[in-house]
Parts: structure tokens; C-alpha cells; sequence
């Protein structure tokens, strides 16, 4: 009964498929879901043998009236006792699909499990009690359906007995629900009328619904469709993680929609970098032969060397998702704590987190009574639609185009505070070049190690303005080119004026300025040659994004010259202006510099002359693997 089913189709003994869909059953506790269930595993033949009949007797005996619910119950205790039945997922068969039903005992442990993928449904049953009507939990049930893009609904009127099976009270009770569903985008597939504890409705119609002529609720069930097929859906492999096995560099992750193999052309979002796909890896097999497609985990190895991080997302060229540093979304807000526009949050996008910032709050609706207002909160079991600043770019699809890839959880405190769909996603600067096919050069490192002495570099020098940066990094790159180097100066206000001439020095503009220089100090390193960065770089989060670029050749050096110093060089005046008021946003007086946790070195340079400080910075070069070191002194002191 609990044998594991593929996601969209179960074989069958004679060898053909049958469609298999995962329908959750919403509705308030006291409405029926566990009599309705147990009567579906009865009536469609799902339960253990004799288990019906045992239950009938233990109740005879203990003079109570049998309930259907019973069956849940008791299989919870053996579930309990170590025999695999789940009844959080119930499985049964109707004549044509593998039904899946996910009990939701209550709005809010649904959307935990639904925004985090455990529970992803295709269809839903809503259940009403005929006595009580829609509620405000009913109405807050079909707003969470229509949250998470549920289409296909059915609901069930539960209790029809209590109302002597009224038409008159079925039909107010199918107009008001239908209604409310429809305003939300969402037409009932049926609405029907039953008593679970009875039987009527459940698999017949019986002569107490004689007035009825729509589907059962077997009928409906067999008549919900499973989802779009993940594998016509566009490629999406969210990087998991990145292996080095071996002299393979392994980048590992699971399909969610689409199919890859070996030869495919592929572009890692949101960097934009273009590929091919060497070899598909799996186990215990390897490589793996064909195209694999959704649901499979699977690594890949590229025909080139990029920095690849956990939380990109592997696409095809001409599918690729947007980059985006600004998004639209439509959540349900858990948290005791309000969301509020400025609130600080992590923001989990597939494998991608990074933190957050909400800056607008439209559209607050309390599900229960459907009522919106301006306004900059969203309390608790509210619905809102938000816009989000990541703080790092992201690989992002609207929900609308791939459901796979378009859900974020929010959380707050280290706990899911929230989650829901992205509705809207702002195009960022970068764009899949898909007519562009980088070229490798025509000299691999080893050659130009040979020949310089050395491996490929990016020694990074950070600090406050005139901690003496440029003067170092000048000094060092004549003495690597005494030395028979190929170094490369890149200093951040001589790229300012050209390369990155287009940028500010807002937040966003210096990120994008940090990677701009990274870019291309990597390109340097990665074809041999040592390339000098000398940049401000006051974030913390920028530079870690720089080393994550250029990976292991990255070499942090934190001159850490005291501000008081800095200030009497001011050989660019920069200092004095800023005093007086007419250079905003300086760093070191109106923007705090975040000095590194953990640099390959530390410098002085109001103590250590230059000749001395980039002794040290050699040193340093040749201890961590950059410099030969046989001209290099190691033992000397520092």
C-alpha cells in the first residue's frame, strides 16, 4: 500500500503507465478529512486485509459506534510501531490514476510544507460542514490554494446528513464557495455533495443526493490531471554543491525541470558564463549514458574552468532564467513578528540564499475576509505581495513559467517565516550571450608558469582611501617584473574612468564595480599571470564575492594604515571634502569600511616602509604557492 511512486505515473503489472496524481485535502479539523479518508481507503479497496473488520470488532466491544476515522487512527499506531504506512500521504488507486492524497491539518503546517516542497500537490479537495457553511477559514483555505497555484480544485460538502440533505442548502453553500473561488482565479472542477460517515456521494449516488447529477467524489478525483510533465519544462539544475574528485571538477544537483546530456551548450545564471557539458556523472554507473531528465541528481563536468557557486542555476542558452537583483512575490507571512517594508530577511530561492531587503508592501489581505489595504505590514496568517532587493544577485523564474524553480521561503530568526510565489522579475544587467562562444587561449598556465616563474594570481589589496594601496601595489609589480614576472596592475579609480566609468558609488554600484574587477583579475590568473587589484572594496560581502570568483588564486591583503594617518596624507583631497561636506558616501568618514576577518596579510603602512612591506607581500606569495621560491627568501625576518 506504501510501495514508493514516481512522481507522475506508476507501472503497472502489465507494463503500462498509469498517471499518478498528488491532491491535498484542506479544510477545518472538525470538517471530515479523516472520515472522508477512511471511507476513500475503504470504498476504492486500499486497506490492509481484515483491517476494516478488526477495527468494527474492537469497537463492538467496546460499546462505541464505529467511525471512519478509526482507520487513520489506528494506522498512525502502527506507523507508530515501526510499519511503514504513511498517513500524512495517503495512497489509493481509482480506476484510472495512482491518487497521492497530503493531509493538511491546518493552514499554516501546509504552507511550511508546500513552500519547501514537501508537499507539492497538483489539485486539491476543499471540504465545507453543510451545517456551518464557508467560514473564514474556509475562505482563508481557497486564498492559500490560490497562493500557491493550485488550479485544480474540488470541494466536497461534507455532512449533508445534518441537513437532511437540503438542495436548498448545497446549492447557497456551490454558489457562495464558487464564487469566492472564481474571484481568486480558480473554477471548482466539481462541488459535491456527501456524507463521509454515511457513504452517500463518496463512490455512489445514492437516493438521499438523488437531486444531484455531478461527479462523485471518486470521479472527480479520477478526473484531476497530474502536472505539466517537469521534462518539457525549460532546464533547471540548481547547483548543490561542487566537488573536486580526482582531476574532475564535479558540479552536482538535481534536475528539477527539463533534460540534460553530455555535448549540451549550457549557461550558469546569474553570471551569464557559457559552457558545454563534458561528462554527465551519476552512481553507481558513471558517466551516465542518454539525456537525464527531471527528478535525477546528477554531476556534470565542463569542457572549461569557471567559478561556479552553490545556488547558480544551470540552464540552456536560449531558456536561460533572468538575473535579477529585484523581484515581485506574493507570501503568507507565519511569523508572530509583522514583515515590514525595511525588514532585513534571508530569502531561500532552490538552493540560492542570500539575505534580503523588503522595500514595498502592496496588497495586504487578511485571507479570512478578503479585505486589502495600503498598507506597510503583513501580520500574521496574512497574504501580501512584496518586492524584494536581494542582496546578491539571483537566478530567478516567475512561478507562471516554471513552478519548479519559481517558490521562496523567508526566513527570519534561523525559521521559515514565510513563503510564497514569484509573481515578477526585473531584468538585471547581464544577459545570456548566446551567439558568443568563448575561446580558450591558445597557451595553458603551465607554459606561462615556465616562462614567469610563478602560477597565476589576484593579490588584492583593500583599505581605507590613501592607506597606500596604489603605492604598494606599484612597488610590488616592479619588483615582480624585476624578477622575470608577468604582473598587471588594476587599480579601482583607473578602471572608474574607463571600464567602469558607468558606475556609481551607491551599494549596488560598488558591488557591481568589485565584480567588474574581479571578472577580469581573474581572466588574468586563470592564463598565468599575477594580477594587482588596488581598490577601497569596502564590503565585507563584495570581497567575499571576489575571492568566490577568482577561487584559489585569490590573495587578500587588509592594509590597515589607522584612519587618523590616512587622513593627514589625503594626497587627493578627498578627505577635506568630505569634512566639509561636499563628497558624500567617502569611506572613512560617511561609509563605514568593513576590515577583513581573515587576510592572507596585514600591513601598516604608517610603520612598515614600502621596501619592507613588499618584502612581506613576496614572502607571502612565495609560502602560499604563487612564487617559485628559490629567489625568495622564506627565512627572513618580517
Amino acid at each position: 500500500m506504501n510501495m514508493m511512486l514516481s512522481r507522475t505515473a506508476q507501472a503497472t503489472p502489465s507494463g503500462t503507465t498509469r498517471p499518478q496524481v498528488r491532491i491535498v485535502i484542506v479544510g477545518h479539523v472538525d470538517h471530515g478529512k479523516s472520515t472522508l479518508v477512511g471511507r476513500l481507503l475503504h470504498e476504492t479497496g486500499s486497506l490492509p486485509e481484515g483491517k476494516l473488520e478488526m477495527l468494527k470488532a474492537v469497537s463492538a466491544r467496546r460499546g462505541m459506534p464505529f467511525e471512519w476515522s478509526f482507520l487513520l487512527d489506528a494506522l498512525q499506531t502502527e506507523r507508530d510501531q515501526g510499519i511503514t504506512i504513511d498517513t500524512t500521504q495517503i495512497r489509493f488507486r481509482t480506476r484510472s490514476r495512482d491518487v497521492v492524497l497530503i493531509d493538511a491539518p491546518g493552514h499554516a503546517e501546509f504552507l511550511r510544507n508546500m513552500i519547501t516542497g514537501a508537499a507539492q500537490a497538483d489539485a486539491a479537495v476543499l471540504m465545507i460542514d453543510a451545517l456551518e457553511g464557508v467560514r473564514d477559514q474556509t475562505r482563508r483555505h481557497g486564498y492559500l490554494l490560490h497562493l500557491l497555484g493550485i488550479k485544480q480544485v474540488a470541494v466536497v460538502v461534507n455532512k449533508m446528513d445534518r441537513v437532511e440533505f437540503s438542495t436548498a442548502r448545497f446549492n447557497a453553500i456551490s454558489a457562495e464557495i464558487s464564487a469566492h473561488l472564481t474571484s481568486l482565479g480558480v473554477t471548482p472542477a466539481a462541488v459535491i455533495p456527501i456524507s463521509a460517515r454515511d457513504g452517500d456521494g463518496v463512490t455512489a449516488r445514492t437516493p438521499r443526493i438523488g437531486w444531484y447529477d455531478g461527479p462523485t467524489v471518486v470521479e472527480a478525483l479520477d478526473a484531476l490531471q497530474p502536472a505539466a510533465v517537469p521534462d518539457a519544462l525549460p532546464l533547471r539544475l540548481p547547483v548543490q554543491a561542487i566537488y573536486k574528485f580526482d582531476d574532475r571538477r564535479i558540479i552536482a544537483g538535481r534536475i528539477e525541470s527539463g533534460s540534460l546530456a553530455a555535448g549540451d551548450e549550457i549557461v550558469i545564471m546569474p553570471s551569464a558564463k557559457i559552457a558545454k557539458i563534458r561528462t554527465v556523472e551519476s552512481w553507481p554507473l558513471t558517466p551516465a549514458k542518454g539525456r537525464q531528465g527531471a527528478g535525477r541528481s546528477v554531476g556534470i563536468t565542463l569542457d572549461r574552468e569557471l567559478f561556479i557557486e552553490r545556488g547558480d542555476v544551470i540552464a540552456h542558452a536560449l531558456t536561460a532564467p533572468r538575473d535579477t537583483r529585484r523581484l515581485r512575490a506574493r507570501v503568507f507571512w507565519l511569523h508572530e513578528r509583522p514583515l515590514v517594508a525595511g525588514m532585513t530577511v534571508l530569502v531561500r530561492l532552490g538552493t540560492k540564499e542570500t539575505r534580503a531587503t523588503v522595500v514595498s508592501i502592496d496588497k495586504a489581505v487578511d485571507p479570512g475576509e478578503l479585505s486589502g489595504s495600503e498598507t506597510k505590514t503583513i501580520a500574521r496568517n496574512h497574504i501580501g505581495e512584496i518586492e524584494i532587493l536581494p542582496g546578491q544577485a539571483l537566478a530567478a523564474d516567475p512561478y507562471a513559467d516554471n513552478p519548479r524553480t519559481g517558490r521562496l521561503v523567508i526566513e527570519v530568526d534561523g525559521r521559515i517565516a514565510g513563503g510564497g510565489l514569484v509573481q515578477s522579475v526585473e531584468q538585471g544587467r547581464r544577459t545570456v550571450p548566446v551567439d558568443i562562444v568563448p575561446v580558450q587561449s591558445a597557451l595553458g598556465p603551465g607554459e606561462r608558469s615556465a616562462r614567469y616563474r610563478h602560477n597565476g594570481a589576484v593579490v588584492w589589496f583593500t583599505g581605507l582611501p590613501a592607506s597606500g594601496k596604489s603605492t604598494l601595489a606599484r612597488a610590488l609589480e616592479r619588483k615582480l617584473f624585476g624578477r622575470g614576472g608577468s604582473p598587471v596592475l588594476l587599480d579601482g579609480d583607473t578602471l572608474r574612468a574607463g571600464l567602469n566609468g558607468d558606475l556609481g558609488f551607491s551599494a549596488a554600484d560598488r558591488s557591481e564595480n568589485i565584480r567588474r574587477l574581479a571578472e577580469v583579475a581573474s581572466h588574468l590568473a586563470r592564463n598565468g599571470h599575477i594580477a594587482i587589484v588596488a581598490a577601497v572594496s569596502p564590503s565585507a560581502d563584495d570581497r567575499a564575492a571576489a575571492r568566490r570568483i577568482a577561487d584559489s588564486a585569490f590573495r587578500e591583503i587588509h592594509l590597515a594604515t589607522p584612519v587618523e594617518v590616512c587622513e593627514r596624507r589625503d594626497p587627493k583631497g578627498h578627505y577635506a571634502r568630505a569634512r566639509a561636506g561636499s563628497l558624500r558616501n567617502f569611506t572613512g568618514i560617511g561609509t563605514d569600511y568593513q576590515a577583513p576577518a581573515a587576510a592572507e596579510l596585514t600591513i601598516d603602512t604608517s610603520t612598515r616602509p614600502v621596501a619592507d612591506a613588499t618584502d612581506d607581500i613576496e614572502r607571502m606569495l612565495a609560502r602560499t604557492g604563487v612564487l617559485f621560491d628559490e629567489l625568495v627568501d622564506l627565512n627572513a625576518n618580517i
